[in-house]
Parts: C-alpha cells; sequence; structure tokens
C-alpha cells in the first residue's frame, strides 16, 4: 500500500543567487537548514495547509537570491512513483534542486510533467503558472514548495542572444530587468543612460525604438552611435545636473560606482521630478554586500530590488511610476 504525509512548515527557504551563498547567509543569520545553496529558516511547527494569504508570507527582504521557496512543505512517501504522483496532485511544475541522491531525485523529476528549457525570445511577458521546487532530505522525505517567488525552474533561465549587434553581453540584465518590471520603453520615449560605454544597455533600447541619450567618459562602439535615436554624451553622467538634460521618460544606470554615490544622484533626479521611471545597477565594492546602501533604496517608495540571473557581484533597483 502507497503512503505519504505532507507537513508545513513555518519559514521559507532560499535558494541562493549562483556564487553568493555567503551574502545569503548573512542575511538569514537565524537560518535552520542548509541543503547545497538552498538556505532555510522554516522551524518543524506544523500548519494545517499551506498559507495562503500575503499576511502570512511577507518576511524581512532577502536578496541574493535566485529563487524563494514561499511555502515550503515536507513530503514523505515510500516510493518515487509515489513523491512524482503527489506533487503532480498539487501542480505541474517542478523543477528540481539535487542535493543529496541525485539519482533517486532524477528519476522523480522523470516522473513528472517537463519544463520549458528553450531561451526566450525578448521581449516576452512573465509565465504565469507557478513554478514549484523540491529536493530530497533522504529516502524518503523530499522539502518542496509549490509556490516560488521566480517564475522560472530554480530561478535560472536564459535568452536567445544577439551575438552580432550588441557590443557586450550587459544587454542581458537591462532585458531581464524590463521582463520583471513588466514595462518597455515604448517608441519615442527618451531614455539616459549613465555609464553607457561601450553601449550594450543603449543598444537595446534603441532596438525597442527609444531616444536614448547616451552619457559616458569613454565613446560608444561606432556602430551603436550611429543607430537611429542615439545621441551621446561625453560626460561623467553623475556630475551632470538633472536640469542640465531636462525630463526623461526612464533613467537607466549600469556605472561602477559605490552604491552611495548612485545613490546620490538618483535622489538628485527625483527631488527634480525629471525622470519617471528608473532601472539602475547597484555595484558592490569589495568582496562584501553594502546591506546600509540596499536598504536606503528600498526604503524609496514604490521601489523592487532584485538579484537577477544575469547579475554578477550586484543587485538591480526598479522603481516605476504605477
Amino acid at each position: 500500500m502507497l503512503w505519504f504525509a505532507m507537513l508545513y512548515l513555518k519559514g521559507r527557504s532560499y535558494l541562493a543567487a549562483r556564487g553568493f551563498l555567503s551574502h545569503l547567509l548573512d542575511e538569514v543569520p537565524d537560518w535552520t537548514s542548509l541543503d547545497g545553496e538552498l538556505v532555510s529558516d522554516w522551524s518543524l511547527d506544523a500548519l494545517p495547509e499551506a498559507p495562503r494569504s500575503e499576511a502570512a508570507i511577507v518576511r524581512r527582504p532577502v536578496y541574493w537570491t535566485r529563487t524563494q521557496w514561499l511555502e515550503p512543505f515536507i513530503l514523505e512517501y515510500d516510493s518515487i512513483s509515489q513523491a512524482a504522483k503527489s506533487l503532480k496532485a498539487i501542480q505541474r511544475n517542478w523543477a528540481a534542486y539535487p542535493t543529496v541522491l541525485q539519482r533517486r531525485t532524477a528519476l522523480i523529476s522523470e516522473a513528472l510533467p517537463p519544463l520549458p528549457s528553450k531561451p526566450k525570445i525578448f521581449p516576452f511577458e512573465l509565465p504565469r503558472t507557478p513554478m514549484g521546487g523540491f529536493t530530497l532530505l533522504d529516502e524518503h522525505r523530499l522539502l518542496g514548495s509549490a509556490r516560488c517567488s521566480s517564475p522560472f525552474p530554480n530561478g535560472e533561465f536564459s535568452f536567445v542572444e544577439d551575438k552580432e549587434g550588441p557590443p557586450s553581453r550587459a544587454y542581458r540584465k537591462l532585458w531581464e530587468a524590463l521582463v520583471i518590471s513588466g514595462r518597455l520603453p515604448a517608441p519615442g520615449e527618451t531614455c539616459v543612460d549613465a555609464g553607457a560605454s561601450p553601449g550594450g544597455w543603449t543598444w537595446a533600447l534603441a532596438q525597442l525604438g527609444a531616444k536614448v541619450l547616451a552619457v559616458d567618459r569613454a565613446p560608444l562602439e561606432e556602430r551603436v552611435a550611429a543607430m537611429p535615436g542615439v545621441s551621446y554624451l561625453q560626460h561623467d553622467a553623475f556630475t551632470l545636473k538633472p536640469t542640465d538634460l531636462g525630463p526623461v521618460d526612464w533613467l537607466f544606470s549600469d556605472v561602477i560606482c559605490y552604491p552611495e554615490a548612485l545613490y546620490a544622484w538618483v535622489s538628485a533626479w527625483r527631488e527634480a521630478g525629471l525622470a519617471k521611471n528608473f532601472i539602475c545597477t547597484i555595484k558592490m565594492q569589495g568582496p562584501t554586500f553594502d546591506a546600509t546602501a540596499t536598504e536606503r533604496f528600498a526604503s524609496i517608495p514604490g521601489s523592487k530590488i532584485i538579484h537577477l540571473w544575469h547579475n554578477r557581484h550586484e543587485l538591480t533597483w526598479i522603481n516605476l511610476r504605477s
């Protein structure tokens, strides 16, 4: 006779951003379980069901993740087929995160419906179907969550890349940020791209039909500078006053600078009221995580801060006018 039991847990599990487990452990100092790079702060107190209300899942901000498991549970089962059957009874999409018993994890995953794996063509809408995740704790127990913060398997995905047009691969960060924000610069909208050289973000914005002022002390690649709608200003963007440039629809920055310098620049634009939408990269200096500066960005009303799949030692700040 097949047997299984499910225990919902109080807390969350966080899958660390690639290469930044130490930052995540600093953000979750009271973690209770570590499975590979999956950090958990749940307790074994049983809940009668998954916590469906938003109030039940709101917690302190944690940024250095690929995805967060919002409703963790432990499933006890007696066979591979029973594990797969139990997961399918909850929902369709489950991404395996192998830690221990990798072959057994693979067999359960193979018994589940396949997940989309093809690179995405930009632009696209975020999937609406819930994405779950699971990992094995031992031969007859798995840790899972039917709701994850990312709609992609383990928070990972790729774009169909343009290997000829852009001068660098940095444009993938901007593409991802725009997809997550759910809004694109419209044709004819004005954009400032601070620290634009060699022009990856400028290229991506011009491809959308936006008017782009690229600002940097270093020049753009010639083919980017020649694109329709692109103009170039050789200058340090942070020494320009908002009134020097006037009103813009979008303000972008991928400048390598201290987070405090970026915050001061953004604050000047916000105080002037001359920019409607912001997407900026918060670059971390050295091996540490500047939590104080990050929280200053997070305190700005309407802000979203995320570690994109295409980010490195940096976070992305998104603030759009509703």
